[in-house]
């Protein structure tokens, strides 16, 4: 018993829930290797936005290096550095805006800061979805092929290897095609889960000395006086 044969003996039922659950594995496979990549990438570039703003002789200078940088660091940067500088330059501000230096950074900062973090969150509800509706899915098709076996049965008036091998051999590999789809994308949200709250905390915590840095240097900072 092999996919082909299922193809080639099976009903549109039983196909169409083959294909679902194919069409479901290729999507998590694709999904954890553009996050695992993606990942690799935004936390080498944070590592590198850090390391430029900080060692960095002053704020022109911090710009002009995170100018090229598209991590979560350089426009968190960017953005309160924009914030700061729009405070400075709007004497009259609107009710959204009525607030004080330390509440206008610290919004400007924390927009950023979800901005990112749900930007970093793509592919994980369909991660969610397919580990758990895939193995129902699978058992959908089990069920399936156990009622063609007990069609095939009362057709026949016996029981026989012939007559029950087909209906049951395509209910176990519908069992094992829900499973096959279900454990990786569980496995990959758990992990990918776990990597998203080390990265949002890193990310806090860099917003946390951000806003520290830019009220102190306030009056460093081109543009703001």
């Amino acid at each position: 018993m092999n996919l082909l044969t299922v193809f080639h003996q099976g009903d549109a039922v039983l196909v169409t829930v083959f294909m679902l659950l194919i069409a479901m594995s290729i999507l998590t496979w694709y999904v954890i290797a553009l996050r695992a990549v993606q990942g690799w990438r935004a936390r080498r570039d944070n590592k590198l936005a850090e390391a430029a703003l900080w060692n960095a002789a002053n704020w022109p200078t911090a710009e002009a290096a995170l100018a090229g940088s598209t991590s979560a660091y350089a426009n968190l940067a960017r953005d309160g550095l924009s914030a700061l500088r729009h405070f400075h330059a709007n004497a009259q501000r609107s009710l959204g805006q009525a607030c004080d230096l330390n509440e206008f950074l610290t919004r400007a900062i924390r927009k950023r800061l979800a901005q990112e973090t749900g930007r970093h969150e793509a592919g994980m509800t369909l991660l969610a979805s397919v580990g758990s509706t895939a193995p129902f899915i699978g058992l959908f098709g089990t069920v399936w092929g156990i009622y063609h076996a007990l069609v095939n049965i009362a057709a026949e008036g016996q029981v026989s290897i012939a007559t029950v091998a087909g209906p049951i051999g395509e209910a176990l590999v519908a069992t094992a095609a829900g499973l096959a789809a279900a454990i990786p994308a569980v496995l990959a949200y758990n992990t990918f889960m776990r990597l998203q709250r080390v990265m949002a905390q890193q990310m806090d915590h860099f917003a946390h000395d951000l806003h520290a840095q830019l009220l102190t240097q306030a009056g460093e900072i081109d543009g703001v006086r």
